[in-house]
């Protein structure tokens, strides 16, 4: 039926040169043979908020998928695969609004959180040519799958279509190649990990009949751990066990980088350009022929004069492709040809923000490496432009820390760190610890069931570190985190020093993490195990028994109250039910009945706490919250 008013979730076009598209309305799927021809419907089991059809739901945007899109066309149009997610088993939570009536008004939303039912998931593919028909592809016959994900779905051919399914555990996860027409899936690729299996909604990048795919995965590289590596699987010969027989290292780099989704392969002997993103060895374009001894050569070395950070896609044919300098200074963009690497042009410059940042005192960046147990963890420190060593400066330490991530790189930002160091004359450092990302599984798989602990070790040890230079003010360290990173800066707020005197003066969290059995299922169960079964990791992380040791430190709490996307205004209403428990020394900011921030605001806000808090005055010596309560 017509409404005026109905806006549609999503409106794809198919693929060129095709003049046929699909739109989802309500949830359900609608599809269009022609633009201006009447829309028929093709999937009619949506319900909104509950039945997602060719969408995500919370849960798989946020942690699985990372996109709301859950629909994949064939290259040729003529199918469509799509995801159903069921949420209906998934208990229900109302999203409060507080503003805009008299009463205030509520919204039913399931999230999938740890320990609890999760959405089911199946994917299906819908015939377009003729009569519409619709086919469920068969799921792995595994007692090891009996909750899965579908992390990853990528058309191979127009009647093959490749699926990775991961155990909810997310350690045992399996790649296979579904026949269209039938729905049987051939099982390609199995991998198993005993603590957790990373990046599993990469791509592979198939062969045009689809019996050759590059696809990533971890290999055992010298002493620590696995690092992602391409590889190649040939489907021509199958052993009994169904698994592929020819399959073989393609890459050979000493370190963990990403394949990017534009990666391309020509059989006709072009070389795959992969994106390779490492850490020790700068992000850079490269190619490796796929037959003979491989000839792998970097792409992007020579092309743009200082710069160590590149990403990159390439046209449709793969004739060119485009070449992102992301730093470390002002971001620029490239065209050029693949076959001689031959400039065609500047696709942009950036010369007004070149220009803005030759006018500014923009901060100097230094990297450090220190020593902790048997690592070297990378650190990243922010100096005014007009640094002395015979200045005292605050020290501002900004954590994120989320397993698989990376805070330390030489890439360009301005960010509101910036400002604090330029204009307020703090000093910035960051560190990469363990559980962080492209150093290798062994590092990344250390904080498995024991979040928060490592991490504060690491980051103390560069706090430590930064403490010993003469040049920093002991009296004035602060701590900053978002989401994740929120979580850290409440757990480390309350660390010691050696003299038992907190190391930290303020921190501030916006929209921590406060008790991962809140948290989404999917990130909670990959790093902790699954809930219910032993939940002494869970008990471990939480930050309520730690933020009971403040002793008069300044703490601003930030949070939306509406925040349905990532992190629920639930976790901050128990912090500061311990905070209050605690008589701890907070400030709560609250954004009513919005997902996220204003962010003009809320950085006015995060600087104007952290200047109050680094302002040198003649100060009475603070009340500890222990002192108060033999005064009561």
């Amino acid at each position: 039926p017509r409404q005026a008013s109905a806006k549609a979730s999503r409106c794809p076009w198919g693929p060129v040169p095709a003049r046929i598209l699909i739109f989802i309305f309500e949830n359900n799927i609608y599809y269009c043979a022609h633009v201006g021809k009447q829309a028929i419907r093709v999937v009619s089991t949506g319900k909104e908020g509950v039945i997602y059809n060719g969408l995500s739901d919370w849960l798989y945007e946020e942690e699985i998928l990372k996109t709301h899109i859950a629909h994949w066309w064939s290259p040729d149009g003529t199918r469509l695969a799509y995801a159903t997610i069921n949420d209906s088993r998934v208990p229900v939570m109302e999203l409060p609004t507080y503003t805009g009536s008299v009463y205030p008004t509520s919204k039913p939303h399931h999230p999938g959180k740890a320990g609890c039912e999760n959405p089911s998931i199946s994917l299906h593919v819908i015939g377009l040519n003729g009569p519409t028909h619709d086919l469920e592809m068969t799921p792995p016959d595994d007692p090891r799958m009996r909750e899965y994900y579908i992390t990853m779905v990528k058309w191979a051919t127009s009647t093959k279509v490749a699926v990775n399914w991961l155990s909810r555990a997310q350690n045992v996860s399996i790649l296979t190649l579904c026949d269209a027409t039938t729905g049987v899936c051939t099982k390609k690729h199995e991998d198993e990990s005993e603590a957790w299996l990373h990046r599993q909604n990469e791509e592979p990048v198939f062969s045009k009949d689809g019996r050759k795919f590059f696809f990533v995965r971890a290999i055992p590289q010298g002493g620590q751990g696995k690092f992602y590596h391409i590889t190649v699987s040939s489907s021509q010969e199958r052993n009994r066990s169904g698994a592929a027989d020819d399959v073989r290292k393609l890459s050979k780099i000493s370190h963990d980088y990403k394949v990017d989704a534009n990666s391309w392969y020509d059989p006709k002997g072009r070389p795959p350009q992969p994106q390779m993103t490492t850490h020790s060895c700068p992000p850079s374009l490269r190619s490796a022929s796929t037959v003979g001894s491989f000839n792998r050569q970097c792409l992007s070395c020579d092309l743009v004069d200082n710069c160590t950070y590149f990403s990159a896609s390439f046209s449709p044919g793969a004739d060119f492709f485009l070449l992102k300098c992301e730093g470390p200074g002002v971001p620029t963009v490239t065209v050029y040809n693949t076959t001689d690497k031959k400039k065609m042009f500047d696709l942009e410059t950036n010369q007004h923000v070149q220009k803005a940042v030759s006018d500014r005192q923009m901060p100097t960046v230094e990297y450090r490496k220190i020593q902790t147990d048997d690592y070297n963890l990378p650190v990243q420190i922010l100096k005014p432009a007009t640094f002395t060593d015979t200045a005292h400066y605050p020290l501002l330490l900004v954590v994120d820390g989320t397993p698989g991530s990376q805070s330390v790189a030489e890439k360009f930002a301005v960010t509101w760190e910036t400002v604090m160091v330029s204009s307020h004359g703090a000093v910035v450092v960051k560190c990469d610890g363990r559980g962080s990302g492209f150093q290798g599984t062994r590092l990344l798989h250390e904080v498995r069931r024991r979040l928060g602990s490592l991490e504060e070790k690491d980051q103390m040890e560069a706090v430590r570190v930064m403490l010993k230079e003469p040049y920093i003010d002991k009296t004035r360290v602060a701590v900053f985190g978002k989401d994740y990173g929120g979580y850290l800066s409440t757990y480390l707020l309350p660390a010691k020093g050696d003299g038992q005197a907190p190391v930290f003066s303020c921190g501030s969290a916006l929209s921590p993490i406060t008790d991962f059995k809140l948290y989404a299922s999917a990130f909670s169960e990959r790093y902790l195990g699954l809930h219910g079964l032993d939940n002494r990791a869970y008990e471990m992380a939480k930050v309520a028994p730690r933020v009971s040791a403040l002793e008069g430190q300044q703490f601003l709490v930030i949070h939306a109250t509406a925040d349905a996307e990532k992190i629920h205004f639930q976790h901050t209403a128990e912090l500061i039910t311990q905070l209050i428990k605690g008589k701890a020394n907070y400030s709560l900011q609250i954004y009513p009945d919005v997902g996220r921030s204003n962010k003009t605001h809320l950085y006015r806000s995060i600087l104007g706490f952290f200047v109050e808090c680094f302002r040198i005055q003649d100060k009475l010596p603070a009340v500890t919250a222990r002192e108060e309560e033999e005064e009561d």
